[in-house]
């Protein structure tokens, strides 16, 4: 089952780096709040209780008839109104405001005859010490967020660097290279702490060992299937030449016939399969050869020149590929076939019911037909098989209006 991410899906690196980042604000800026507060709580406390007792002195000396002390007066013209209001109903508070450019810690109560009397306590040196701690508050949280979102950025990128390497090894496997291993460092040392990653890429290189060791014998079995098939076969067809003309005859001779190809078929993909055929190119011209090719065929084809090029190829593979092309667009397809060349690119096609639907999404399998079509499956394959011996591209497509399309790219 295929999981389709969203399009704004980041990359776990950056995931990550914006989650510790976002957290360590949110800690930083809860702690920075408890920390203000605590902190002004205790000064504005300390401001406020050092202005009432000035105002209770002040009180007791305005009673007792005495000259109030310094900074007691009765209704000061910068007393804040709310503070005034309060005090003429009989309370005592405080409160800090500005007074002449400056902060200042007021306390007030009542005095007689509707009258207000209230003290002042200088409270600039209070607010420096909280605007003071606030700036220190704010360069150590953003000091802190960048340490923590480096130190995490570094260690999420050491994951995700291991998480790339094992993704891209089995993308490597994918295309077929079983010999791709990840081989992560704390798999290959037990005395290391095993953390998931590690776990991940061992089960990826176990499995690309099993997967190669199953290959490697269907390989071996299909080459042995086919060799021991060879000397029999080859007894059988010297046999069949001896028999007395007729159609029984012509008969067993077909099936030996066609017995013959599907073992040198298998022979063939079985050299493939083993990754050791190399390509001997040589400068061909690719409208001449295509011309011999259709020559060599069964069935007519028509070929078509667009554009001629001379591209340095292996030319008897090429001929075996586009050979297997012609053949199956005259067996499974219908005509008329034309074959186009265009430049480095060769084009095959027919006009019958087209590619099966597998075929076209994931490319042709060996001993798999549809729709009640003979054969063994085995001549695209050898042609796929032939093209990448050859650096080649080959694509398979149905056309818009019917037909089976088969592209051929040569670099």
């Amino acid at each position: 089952m295929r999981i389709a991410l969203p399009r704004w899906a980041a990359p776990l690196a950056v995931r990550a780096a914006v989650f510790i980042t976002v957290m360590c604000c949110a800690l930083a800026a809860l702690l920075g709040i408890l920390v203000h507060v605590s902190v002004t709580n205790q000064t504005v406390g300390q401001a406020r209780d050092l202005a009432l007792s000035r105002l209770a002195d002040a009180t007791a000396a305005f009673q007792a008839g005495d000259t109030p002390a310094p900074g007691a007066r009765l209704d000061p013209p910068g007393l804040p109104r709310s503070l005034r209001g309060l005090a003429l109903d009989g309370e005592r508070g405080t409160t800090v405001a500005e007074h002449a450019g400056r902060p200042v810690m007021w306390a007030a109560g009542p005095a007689d005859d509707g009258r207000v009397l209230a003290v002042e306590v200088d409270y600039a040196q209070q607010s420096r010490t909280i605007e003071g701690l606030d700036r220190a508050i704010v360069w150590s949280s953003a000091l802190a967020i960048a340490v923590t979102a480096l130190v995490g950025a570094f260690a999420v990128t050491r994951v995700t660097r291991r998480l790339h390497t094992t993704a891209r090894v089995a993308r490597r496997i994918s295309a077929g290279d079983l010999d791709a291993r990840v081989g992560d460092p704390r798999t290959e040392d037990p005395s290391r702490p095993q953390d998931e990653v590690a776990a991940v890429a061992a089960a990826l290189d176990s499995m690309a060992s099993s997967l190669q060791g199953k290959l490697q014998a269907e390989q071996r079995f299909t080459a042995d299937v086919a060799h021991e098939l060879r000397t029999p076969l080859t007894g059988l067809h010297a046999a069949a030449e001896l028999l007395p003309p007729g159609r029984p005859t012509e008969l067993v001779r077909d099936r030996v016939a066609a017995l013959r190809t599907l073992t040198e078929d298998l022979l063939e993909i079985s050299r493939l399969d083993s990754g050791r055929e190399r390509s001997e190119p040589d400068t061909e011209p690719l409208g001449a050869l295509a011309e011999r090719v259709v020559r060599a065929s069964a069935g007519r084809t028509e070929v078509r020149v667009v554009r001629d090029a001379v591209v340095e190829t292996d030319r008897r593979r090429l001929e075996r590929v586009l050979g297997n092309l012609v053949a199956n667009a005259h067996k499974h397809g219908r005509g008329p076939v034309l074959l186009t060349v265009d430049g480095p690119v060769v084009t095959v096609r027919d006009h019958g019911e087209g590619y099966p639907a597998y075929l076209v999404a994931h490319g042709p399998q060996r001993f798999r037909t549809e729709g009640g079509a003979t054969g063994h499956g085995l001549g695209l394959t050898i042609a796929l098989g032939q093209a990448e011996v050859l650096g080649a591209r080959l694509t398979f497509a149905n056309a818009g209006d019917g037909g089976a399309v088969a592209r051929l790219t040569l670099r």
